[in-house]
């Protein structure tokens, strides 16, 4: 294991000591130690832009701002082949979040999620990419075959058992 030493300010040096006593963090190296892998999971997630991922987009918005709903409504038409699902929840009289399921090439992803943080009446905004070859296992397909592969056509599960032809 290796010993660095890092200089942090006192403002920062607060915060880290909050989520320490909030998490249970049994010393500073074991918390920063955390941190920094998430970090670097993250930035990791963004750095091969030709690699396919899926992300977590949530945001709040103003929901009286002036044509969002519509803007918005626009552009995840133009962008419909990243969208695969969206919840909507009613937060106040004002505020609404949207959490929205993306998956594309990462820097599409992220550029399209950027453009929905960036509208005028958004209020918060955070992505989370995963790539999706992490996710890859190999499975076996009705016809006995067994791989692993990306899948570039949808399923759709019906949670009816399909009878083979005798």
């Amino acid at each position: 294991m290796q010993r660095v030493t890092i200089t942090i300010d006192d403002e920062l040096m607060t915060e880290l000591d909050q989520i320490i006593e909030a998490r249970g963090y049994q010393n500073r190296s074991e918390a920063i130690r955390d941190l920094a892998r998430a970090g670097i999971r993250q930035a990791a997630a963004t750095l091969d832009k030709d690699r396919d991922c899926v992300a977590a987009l949530v945001y709040v918005y103003d929901h009286h701002a002036r044509q969002l709903a519509k803007r918005l409504a626009d552009t995840f038409h133009d962008h419909h082949e990243l969208s695969l699902a969206s919840m909507h929840a009613h937060l106040d009289h004002d505020n609404c979040m949207e959490v929205t399921i993306l998956r594309g090439k990462t820097d599409q992803v992220q550029h399209f999620a950027e453009h929905v943080m960036a509208e005028r009446g958004v209020r918060h905004g955070r992505v989370v990419l995963v790539p999706t070859d992490v996710m890859i296992k190999p499975h076996t397909h009705a016809d006995g075959t067994t791989h692993s592969h990306p899948h570039s056509h949808p399923h759709r599960h019906t949670g009816k058992k399909r009878r083979r032809a005798a």
